[in-house]
């Protein structure tokens, strides 16, 4: 068996001049990650508003609904509570001081805060000792019961007593100035104080 020979037929398309790059392969990856970068930064204008319907033209979803379809009130939403706490009288001793302080980590923290019955079981019970400055003000806070579980509701126990500080003025009470509020904490992590709920 014999193998052809080989074509020798020259390429009739001109050949193409080789490029050589002018700057070092390191240096086109920079630029290139120069540019990469300031494409980045540049920020799209936001699109245009639409134009505002004339006073007389109502939305389309405005029509009334068809008689035959039920409606329904629009849900109802929870109301938030007034966050200015009750006025600080003259606490007569330390078991009146103790309601004015749970009135006042209700009003304060309107969203950490249920009211009504206390649920079963609750989630955890964390016990605070508060000791006072004369005029009020938080000097310490001291864990007395730390729960075994959702040990977090500590922490946001006393930080309800911070929102809720300076209490009233205790220079007339006798010394120490301190007190202790046990936290009731729902599922949802809502508390209450027990003061409020004996």
């Amino acid at each position: 068996m014999t193998w052809p020979s080989r074509s020798t037929v020259r390429c009739t398309e001109p050949r193409r001049p080789v490029c050589r790059p002018v700057c070092p392969p390191g240096r086109w990856l920079w630029l290139a990650g120069l540019l990469l970068c300031a494409g980045c930064s540049q920020t799209q204008p936001p699109p245009p508003a639409p134009p505002p319907l004339p006073a007389a033209e109502a939305p389309p979803a405005a029509v009334a609904a068809p008689a035959t379809a039920t409606a329904r009130p629009p849900p109802l939403q929870a109301q938030p509570r007034p966050t200015v706490p009750p006025p600080w009288r003259h606490a007569r001793d330390w078991d009146d001081f103790r309601q004015q302080a749970a009135r006042r980590l209700l009003a304060l923290n309107p969203e950490a805060v249920y009211h009504g019955p206390v649920p079963e079981p609750l989630l955890a019970i964390p016990v605070l000792e508060i000791e006072l400055n004369a005029d009020g003000s938080v000097r310490r806070i001291q864990v007395l019961r730390r729960p075994g579980q959702a040990v977090d509701t500590v922490q946001l126990a006393m930080a309800a007593v911070q929102r809720a500080a300076p209490f009233g003025p205790v220079a007339h009470l006798p010394r120490p100035w301190r007190f202790t509020e046990t936290f009731l904490f729902d599922a949802q992590r809502r508390f209450k104080p027990r003061t409020l709920d004996q």
